[in-house]
């Protein structure tokens, strides 16, 4: 099966990015590492039916089985206990990784509502890029009589460089659609 993202990335922006940035070593080319899809389930973990129908859904949208986090200390103030199911993710890698990228470029954020873009500021400094969806439908996977309660998802784009810039310009011509400048 041939991944379209990622042929692309093979065949035309690897040294794209070599010549821009003047990069000597072919190791040092930004590259797309992982990409990690998180769902913070709130009160709704206590509830082990919305908690599995919150794995599953997220299961469906990355093409690999989620699993549920679970908090690592207790909190009291925010009534949590060590152990207790807090949420669910999903890491991908490889041709996965690529699937997923290209299906939410192409076909899930021009779904989205009033969509202009993803924000440019959310870098945090050291390369990977951060942004949240408010809900699962706009995954064609997602069926709404299957949803017992809908969710948003925070999905990270983790790059081997420590740069933004190379960051931002790797996503750029993967295809990422950020916004215009104002």
């Amino acid at each position: 099966m041939v991944v379209r993202l990622k042929e692309k990335y093979t065949n035309e922006i690897k040294s794209a990015l070599k010549e821009e940035f003047d990069i000597k070593n072919v190791m040092q080319i930004p590259a797309l590492e992982k990409i990690v899809i998180n769902v913070g389930a709130g009160e709704e973990a206590k509830d082990s039916k919305i908690l599995q129908n919150i794995q599953d859904t997220i299961s469906l949208i990355a093409g690999q089985h989620a699993v549920v986090t679970k908090a690592k200390k207790s909190i009291a103030g925010f009534k949590l206990r060590e152990g207790f199911p807090i949420g669910v993710k999903v890491t991908l890698r490889g041709d996965r990784m690529y699937t997923f990228l290209d299906k939410l470029i192409s076909i899930t954020l021009p779904r989205v509502k009033d969509f202009r873009g993803v924000a440019r500021s959310n870098f945090d400094g050291h390369g990977n890029y951060t942004f949240g969806l408010d809900e699962q439908l706009v995954f064609p996977e997602v069926k709404f009589d299957d949803i017992i309660k809908q969710h948003g998802m925070n999905i990270t784009l983790v790059t081997t460089t420590d740069d933004d810039k190379q960051a931002f310009r790797l996503l750029e011509l993967l295809g990422m659609p950020f916004a215009k400048r104002a």
